[in-house]
């Protein structure tokens, strides 16, 4: 049976990683894949592949679960042509906790550099943000009935209770006109009839930057923050500020929600999810290929190559969150192996990616179906960028086959950027009815195949212009 869930059709019994992971079949997962991503279908299908076997694994028992290890894929083609758009589009379809990162930014540990457990930390930081903020959405109301009651304490603080020496149906009478009144005060709080009024709060002073210790092996964090080790040094100090009840509104929900939120629960939740389904996408990874010559800036290719084995391999990293096991989370490789080829990399490293697969450069209909085609088509942006202005503007079939063709001409000729050099033309063409959008008369403008040429006409016609400008 299936369900609708935010105009995507899923299975009944459809999980997400973490909490809920994806049972989606992997011609699902194609299927999402191809709303974002043109042509590709070998590459598309090895990561659907790679992510259904996650699935296939958390159901075994667990003795047999720890011993498959994730299928580590290794995207070989130029630049612009999907690598990374299938790698983060993949994440966001799963939730899972999603790091791209640039294998050149690694030096072997004893050089200027980051070290390759750098980017353990990262993720683990970027699923403790996930975390958390699905947290939030589960305590928000919680969290919003708080505030509410402390802003209407605020605006109707207590009255001493010199009550006591009434007569207590004196006493019961004055607490009803109380409620009426604070009832009163919430109808008109809530339909922000009091947002401007002043009230006076206790506030938090800013801390100061976090400062991180780097020792000199590498470690960065080994979680030293000064400000969490003495925390009345940097920020535990309150002070009283007027705000307006807007204002009053925000820190107070920031406040009540960091008291609701259980940050141990968050963080063991966090690094479970990284460890189960974290995707690391690791670019360039051709810049590090190759051997040792010796001197030069060669010299730690081989090097960085030693350091990300173990990392790949399954090991253990130390983070200001807990130990994480690295053994399953997946790696995504790329490169565009013009220079060197696979073959270059330490056998070792070759074994851990054992699923290869070669995108094909994108083609005048590939682009045209680019521009067309895809959920967020770089012709439906400018539609919609423009339509805010009030000005409507429509692309005749030519114009868009022209675009294309000037995109691939300038490719051929050039750099090819594969389907970036989209951006540049497109930029081109738009750039006068972007600048005049607020002031033009008609609202409405056909773009023609004529008026792409006019555009671009002189700088096509200058090849040294073209490599600068396109």
């Amino acid at each position: 049976m299936a369900i609708e869930l935010e105009g995507k059709v899923i299975s009944e019994n459809k999980l997400v990683f973490g909490e809920q992971e994806g049972e989606l079949t992997p011609q699902q997962i194609v299927a999402e894949l191809d709303k974002y991503i043109i042509g590709q279908k070998a590459a598309k299908k090895a990561v659907a592949i790679a992510l259904r076997n996650r699935f296939r694994r958390r159901k075994l028992p667990p003795e047999l679960g720890d011993e498959i290890a994730p299928k580590n894929i290794l995207m070989i083609g130029p630049t612009g042509v999907g690598k990374t758009e299938i790698s983060r589009r993949l994440a966001k379809l799963t939730s899972s906790p999603f790091l791209k990162i640039e294998a050149s930014r690694f030096t072997e540990v004893g050089y200027v550099g980051r070290d390759v457990e750098s980017m353990i930390r990262d993720l683990v930081r970027i699923a403790v943000d996930m975390v958390k903020q699905e947290k939030i959405k589960e305590i928000e109301a919680k969290a919003l009935a708080n505030v509410e009651e402390k802003l209407l304490d605020m605006l109707l603080p207590g009255r001493s209770l010199a009550n006591r020496r009434k007569e207590p149906a004196a006493v019961d009478e004055e607490q009803k006109e109380m409620l009426r009144t604070r009832e009163r005060l919430r109808r008109q709080l809530r339909a922000g009839q009091l947002d401007e009024r002043m009230v006076e709060i206790e506030v938090k002073e800013k801390p100061a930057p976090p400062f991180e210790f780097i020792s000199s092996n590498g470690f960065e964090e080994i979680g030293i923050q000064i400000q969490e080790i003495l925390p009345g040094m940097f920020g535990g100090k309150t002070k009283k500020r007027r705000v307006k009840i807007k204002e009053a509104r925000e820190i107070l929900l920031e406040d009540e929600e960091k008291r609701l939120v259980d940050m141990d629960q968050v963080s063991r939740l966090a690094i479970e999810r990284v460890e189960q389904s974290g995707i690391i996408f690791l670019d360039e990874l051709d810049k590090v290929a190759g051997r040792e010559s010796g001197v030069g800036p060669d010299v730690s290719r081989e090097g960085v190559q030693r350091d990300l084995l173990p990392i790949i391999e399954g090991t253990t990293v130390n983070t200001r969150f807990g130990l994480v096991k690295t053994d399953h989370i997946l790696f995504i490789a790329a490169g565009a192996f013009h220079v060197t080829k696979p073959s270059d990399l330490i056998p070792e490293l070759q074994g851990r990616f054992p699923i290869r697969v070669e995108l094909s450069p994108l083609t005048r209909e590939d682009f045209v179906r680019i521009l067309t085609e895809t959920e967020n088509a770089l012709i439906k942006q400018y539609k919609a960028l423009l339509a805010t202005e009030g000005v409507e503007v429509e692309f005749t079939p030519e114009a868009i086959d022209e675009i294309a063709a000037i995109a691939e001409k300038v490719n051929q000729e050039a750099e090819n950027i594969g389907a970036r050099r989209l951006h540049t033309v497109m930029e081109k063409v738009m750039e006068e009815i972007s600048f005049e959008a607020p002031n033009l008369v008609d609202r409405k403008i056909v773009i023609t195949r004529e008026y792409v040429q006019k555009q671009l006409s002189e700088i096509l016609k200058d090849q040294d212009l073209r490599k600068f400008i396109l």
